[in-house]
């Protein structure tokens, strides 16, 4: 007897995590002393993005590393926010700090790729950012390089609205190699 079942309909999140890259940047072991002995927790650094220009981080903290992932992708799922890009790179260079990590963000002409180590990597890769140059100045704590790049992220500005404020037309406030390209799309060799 053949039974002709149809497969349930997916909900709307499991849709949305399929589309998510999401990664694990970093998995820390803390040790608690108690008086019986050490008591080992785990604290995980997770990057979640769609690749399209919106990215979000999350810290996970529990007694196993599956339990603090998925706490930590759900944070990073919540914190998910919108970063301006200008075709496949970042309007202009910045330059953010978190605590003692510093992270220095520079557009690049297309086809130079993602030129960067670490949490920058992961979370520029996770926003959809293809050509970019990083410098991690300062501190090497992975945790911080991510938040000061994550904070760097959230320092960039949309070209439209920073030409309308400089009263300037859009094409002056792109970079070099974008200018004569409408929107910002891929040149064309003829």
């Amino acid at each position: 007897m053949v039974v002709n079942r149809r497969p349930a309909p997916r909900r709307r999140d499991e849709d949305e995590r399929d589309e998510l890259d999401e990664r694990v940047v970093h998995i820390a072991r803390t040790a608690k002393v108690m008086k019986g002995g050490r008591r080992f927790a785990f604290r995980v650094v997770v990057v979640v993005g769609d690749r399209q220009g919106s990215v979000g981080m999350g810290i996970g903290k529990a007694r196993e590393v599956p339990e603090a992932i998925r706490k930590g992708v759900e944070r990073a799922r919540r914190t998910m926010r919108p970063i301006p890009l200008v075709g496949s790179t970042i309007p202009h260079t910045v330059l953010a700090e978190y605590s003692a990590a510093k992270v220095l963000l520079k557009p690049a002409s297309p086809g130079t790729g993602v030129i960067a180590g670490g949490g920058a990597r992961a979370v520029l890769e996770a926003a959809g950012v293809k050509d970019v140059l990083t410098k991690s100045l300062g501190s090497a704590n992975i945790l911080n390089v991510v938040r000061a790049t994550m904070k760097a992220l959230d320092m960039l500005k949309k070209v439209e609205t920073e030409a309308e404020h400089r009263g300037k037309p859009v094409e002056d406030m792109l970079p070099f190699w974008e200018r004569g390209r409408p929107n910002g799309e891929a040149k064309e060799d003829e």
